[in-house]
Parts: structure tokens; sequence; C-alpha cells
């Protein structure tokens, strides 16, 4: 039973960390744009493959992968601000706004994939990891990469609260949630502010692109499972909840992780999306609450 918990248990909990804190990068940036700019983003996950897509091209031209993972969020950012601008800003104060937001996200996100699949072709491609070896713990050897992702994924995300909940922007982006009127007429720049978050929550999705790009295989249809994912956090967490994401991400991976164990890996997807009916059944607003109400 020991050597079954050290060996076998162990060594799943550490993978499913180290995806859990990638996917909560993902999802904050998710919650994020829902919890200020209510729109739900289905062009997430064609973001996320961007990421990984734009630290390949980077990777290509000769730049070392630590420079794609500094340069690929700021691009993806300004990608970001550019979709905010140019599309979502058109629709945003329609009457039927939700609607209008939710077909034309779906329409670039097919968009997107399309465009990656005539640049990049259709065939998975790699990027090897930039760290090698594995460092021994409590008698058992972690891959270095995976502990590397884990610990810059948990100073983004202690970064990324620090950012909305102790700073001054911080407080104009939820005042700006919480009554976009009131906040204007106190002189915060709105549709400044909704741009600027829409573009760090593509940021996010980009940062976690290239995070798992030497894990896993880079592909234009690889956002859609990630998405999925990434979609019932933040409906378990509570939709525009960092708290929630934070928590319901690594929840979700380390049942995830730890049920491939004793189930097919098939039988994953259902109990994802099971726990989030029981969880709606419970609390039809998810665990906690948004972030414009928090």
């Amino acid at each position: 039973m020991l050597d079954w918990l050290q060996f076998v248990l162990a060594p799943q909990v550490i993978n499913g960390l180290s995806i859990g804190v990638a996917v909560v990068l993902m999802a904050l940036g998710l919650t994020i744009i829902f919890g200020l700019l209510d729109v739900i983003n289905m062009a997430h996950g064609e973001f996320y493959a961007i990421g990984a897509y734009a630290a390949l091209a980077l990777i290509g031209v000769g730049l070392p992968f630590w420079w794609a993972l500094a340069l690929t969020p700021l691009l993806m950012a300004a990608v970001g601000y550019a979709t905010e601008r140019a599309l979502i800003e058109r629709v945003f104060h329609s009457k039927d706004r939700h609607t209008l937001t939710l077909l034309l996200t779906f329409g670039i996100a097919i968009i997107l994939e399309d465009i990656l699949k005539i640049v990049f072709g259709a065939n998975p491609l790699r990027i090897e990891q930039p760290i090698s070896g594995a460092t021994e713990m409590f008698g058992l050897f972690f891959p270095n990469y995976r502990l590397f992702l884990m610990a810059v994924g948990t100073a983004v995300i202690a970064a990324v609260w620090l950012l909305v909940f102790r700073t001054r922007l911080g407080a104009m982006v939820r005042a700006a949630a919480f009554d976009r009127h009131m906040a204007a007429s106190l002189g915060v720049p709105v549709s400044v502010v909704y741009a600027g978050t829409f573009a760090f929550g593509v940021a996010l999705a980009g940062l976690s692109g290239v995070l798992l790009a030497p894990i896993y295989s880079v592909f234009p249809t690889m956002g859609r499972d990630f998405v999925l994912i990434a979609f019932s956090v933040v409906i378990i967490g509570g939709m525009g909840s960092i708290k929630g994401a934070v928590i319901a991400g690594l929840l979700l991976t380390q049942v995830q992780s730890i049920s491939s164990l004793v189930i097919s890996p098939v039988w994953s997807d259902p109990l994802l999306f099971g726990i989030m009916v029981l969880v709606l059944m419970w609390r039809p607003h998810g665990l906690f609450g948004r972030l414009g109400h928090g």
C-alpha cells in the first residue's frame, strides 16, 4: 500500500498539479473577461492555441524558448486588444450583446482555427522541453520542467490576484465591472479598461499555450479540449470569481489525474461534466461569487 501511494499516486498528484496550474491560468483569463465584460469568450481555446504556435514560430526563427515565453504573452495581449477594439466593442453596447458576443467569438474561433490549419498545416508539431532531467523528492523523481511549470504558474496566479485586489489598477477594473456608469463618472476610462482586460485575459491564454507546448503536441484544434475544461472550471468556481477558478481548476485536474488510475480515460470528460452538473444543482451560481461583485 505504501509503495502504491509513493510510486503510483504521488506522481499522478504532481502530474495533476502541473496541468492544473496551466488550466487555472487559462480559466483565469476566461473568468476575468466574463467578470468584467460579461462576455463568454468562445475563442479562448484558439487564443491558447495561437500562443503555442507563436512560441513555435519564435523558436523557429532562432530565439530560445525563454524569449518565446516572455514575448508570446505580449504578442497575445496585442492580439486581444485589437480584437476587442475592432470587433467586441462594436456589439458590446447592443441590447442583445450576450447573444451577439457569444456568436461573434464563436465565429472568431472558427476563423482562427482555419487560419492555423492553412499557415501551419494540420499535422502535430512539437517544442523540445527547455529543461531536461528530474529532481528527486521523497524518494521519487519528478520532471524538472513540470516543477518549473508549477513554480511559474503559481507565481503568475499570485501576481494576478495581487494586481486585481491590491493595486489601484485592480480597483479601477473592479469598479468598472461593478458599475461602469459610476466608474466613468469618477474618471475611470472604462472603454480602455475593458479593452485592456480582454487583452490581459487573452495574454493569460497565450501564456498557458507556451507553458504546455513542450508537454503536449501543438496542433490547430488543441484549444477545443482545453477550453472545455476551462469552461467547466469557470462554471464550477463561479463565473467571474478568481478564487473559484483557482480552487475549481486544481480540484478538477486532480480528479481527472487520479481517476485515470482506476477508470478508462474515455470516462474523464463525463466525470468532469457530472461534477459540474452536481455543483450547479447544489449552487446554480457556482461555488463563489462574481469578480465584479466580490
